[in-house]
């Protein structure tokens, strides 16, 4: 009990903690947003500003006399090397641009070109007029922003988008960490069960040994022999965990068998059919280890009708793979908890250590390199789990 509070705990905690995450990252990413724009507002009133200082040089050209000044006039207009300027005379005819890099094989596409560059910056509004009264002098200059302010609106999102994948960079790597910390968790407290009760369980053997040579016919003897063997497989699972197991061509079938007479005569009240193909189905397995999901999955069933109902154990040979469905009429599983019921420590039951379906994906899917997931589940009717196996 103390443990699935931990657990509990922990997951709310680690909830609370994604949460303050998400709405950091979301303050910062309105940070760079905000920063960007005022920066970039800021830096098209200067650009405005230059441009009209330009042209001011452009009007004070025209008009020059023995009084002006033509090295700071020339100076002005010469050190615009970065927004693009169109000049137009009064009957709206190109007469000079400035910073377009044109790209066209002949004059007339040059034309053509200059033409709609006109177009799109008239639509941005970049327009200003100089010397109205003097229709000699008069002239449209339309620019636009420069390709460096154009590049600097797509930055804060491009910060944004690496901050991202850092983050979520830094999220697999500290996932894939706590998992190799957790799996190392889980195998040390198998290795170590499965060593604890290796002494007992063998001076259990010696003891049953003796009292049998003792007591040959005595029918508790002989079922204290099977509890012993029991035992002993139960170390032998543990002692698999966590080392690649031996796969070995086995039938499926009889290990399922194996399950049911073994359930089947300690719970009673509980009806466990089977519907298998008639003949032998072959799969490459560690059968202790099968033996024990299949074993687990019926026991979270039984867990599930309170000690009273029906598992119906199916199997399906495709062409490619074995699908084994174990169905009871339990009180079902919610749809959003398909997944979490795998994860370790996940329980319903007041006690328990909620590492029974965690160990059997584990064997299914890193030993057997198959899928074992809830097919279908309806509350107070059932729950379905699959196990699918390469053939």
């Amino acid at each position: 009990m103390c443990y699935k509070i931990k657990t509990m705990q922990w997951t709310q905690r680690n909830r609370s903690i994604k949460y303050v995450l998400i709405i950091i990252a979301i303050c910062i990413a309105a940070f760079f947003l905000a920063f960007s724009n005022v920066l970039v507002k800021g830096l098209k009133e200067e650009a405005s500003a230059k441009m009209t200082v330009w042209a001011d040089a452009m009007s004070a050209l025209n008009h020059a006399d023995e009084n002006t000044d033509l090295d700071f006039v020339l100076n002005v207009i010469k050190n615009n090397n970065t927004i693009p300027i169109i000049v137009l005379n009064k009957n709206g005819e190109i007469e000079q641009y400035r910073n377009l890099m044109i790209r066209a094989m002949t004059a007339e596409d040059s034309v053509a070109y200059l033409k709609e560059r006109v177009k799109q910056m008239r639509q941005s509004g970049y327009t200003i007029t100089s010397d109205a009264s003097d229709s000699t002098a008069y002239m449209e200059i339309l620019y636009e922003d420069s390709k460096i302010l154009k590049q600097l609106v797509y930055f804060p999102y491009i910060q944004i988008a690496i901050l991202l994948v850092f983050v979520l960079i830094i999220i697999v790597t500290l996932l894939s960490l706590k998992r190799a910390e957790q799996n190392r968790v889980w195998v040390g407290l198998t290795k170590e069960t499965a060593h604890q009760l290796g002494t007992p369980i063998s001076s259990l053997m010696a003891w049953n040994e003796v009292l049998k040579e003792t007591y040959p016919d005595d029918q508790v003897i002989q079922e204290m022999d099977k509890d012993v063997k029991r035992l002993q497989l139960i170390a032998d699972r543990f002692s698999k965990v966590g080392s690649a197991p031996e796969l070995v061509e086995t039938d499926v079938k009889d290990v399922i068998w194996h399950v049911v007479n073994y359930i089947s005569k300690r719970f009673v009240k509980v009806n466990i059919s089977c519907r298998l193909p008639a003949t032998e189905v072959h799969a490459l397995l560690c059968a202790p280890l099968f033996e024990w999901v299949v074993e687990n999955l019926c026991k979270n069933a039984i867990d599930a009708m309170e000690g009273s109902g029906q598992i119906v154990i199916t199997m399906h040979e495709l062409t490619d793979k074995i699908s084994i469905d174990v169905a009871d009429s339990g009180k079902g599983i919610p749809k959003n908890r398909f997944n979490a019921v795998f994860a370790p420590g996940y329980t319903t039951k007041n006690r328990g250590w909620g590492l029974g379906l965690s160990l059997s994906k584990r064997i299914i899917e890193e030993y057997h390199h198959g899928s074992i997931y809830v097919k279908s589940s309806e509350p107070g009717k059932g729950t379905v789990f699959r196990i699918d196996l390469k053939k």
